[in-house]
């Protein structure tokens, strides 16, 4: 599966976020591509869902045809673990 990790600028937070998104998908079994990026080139970029601040969630949906999972701390594994549960259909 192929996630984005989006933030304003895709630099620091974003790259933060991918690693975490890894870790959370290692932990499920998930064979994860993880790529960081801004916002701009998010919108024009397919994945299988994109994972961002809640800031950034209404500025993503509607853009995307993936789902847009929102993450409050970008270094709780857990918290990035329970949405891709979620996205899998084994809740949180």
């Amino acid at each position: 599966m192929k996630f984005l990790a989006v933030c304003g600028f895709g630099m620091g937070s974003s790259m933060v976020l991918r690693f975490t998104i890894e870790k959370a998908a290692a932990a499920l079994g998930i064979d994860a591509e993880v790529e960081n990026t801004d916002l701009a080139s998010a919108q024009a970029m397919k994945a299988d869902a994109v994972f961002t601040s809640y800031e950034l969630v209404d500025q993503l949906r509607g853009t995307l045809q993936a789902p847009v999972l929102p993450v409050r701390n970008y270094l709780d594994k857990d918290e990035v673990q329970a949405q891709l549960a979620t996205l899998l259909g084994g809740g949180s």
